[in-house]
């Protein structure tokens, strides 16, 4: 299905592919790179990709390969393990077209399962509220996590 439009894969393609799986979010982190998340993460998400969009740095794009793949994953030429998330068994690709696109489509997908699966309960229950409840909860949960940010700063003054 994605083989077609991930052909010559960029960030731009792989975030529309991404986002179209269930529950994720995206957010842009640590200078320029998109960071997607399985969940909200004011709520618990947890991250499973991170694309750098700089074009800066050694890799393109990093994900949870988890243990099994892991290893497996680093023996092929243009993979590495990611920077400061191999430990959690992170790869990270140094140019998009390491892998074939159906394959990173895969390796993605199970990213994203495997990172999803190990969402706590309490996150679960929020993901599976109605839209419109979760949207909501979301947002006052967004709203209290900025007010102690800012208490958080004047303390710190």
């Amino acid at each position: 299905m994605w083989c077609a439009i991930l052909m010559e894969m960029d960030a731009e393609k792989l975030r529309r592919m991404l986002l179209s799986l269930p529950h994720v979010e995206e957010t842009v982190q640590w200078g320029d790179n998109l960071v997607f998340w399985a969940g909200d993460k004011s709520i618990g998400g947890k991250m499973f990709a991170v694309v750098n969009l700089s074009g800066a740095g050694r890799t393109v794009i990093a994900f949870a390969a988890g243990p099994e793949r892991f290893a497996e994953l680093v023996e092929v030429e243009g993979v590495i393990p990611a920077p400061y998330m191999a430990r959690m068994h992170w790869v990270a690709l140094e140019h998009w077209d390491v892998l074939r696109a159906s394959e990173l489509e895969e390796l993605l997908r199970a990213a994203h399962a495997l990172i999803f699966n190990k969402l706590p309960p309490r996150t679960r229950a929020v993901l599976a509220m109605e839209p419109k409840a979760r949207a909501k909860l979301i947002k006052e949960r967004k709203a209290l996590l900025a007010k102690r940010k800012v208490a958080a700063r004047r303390t710190v003054r």
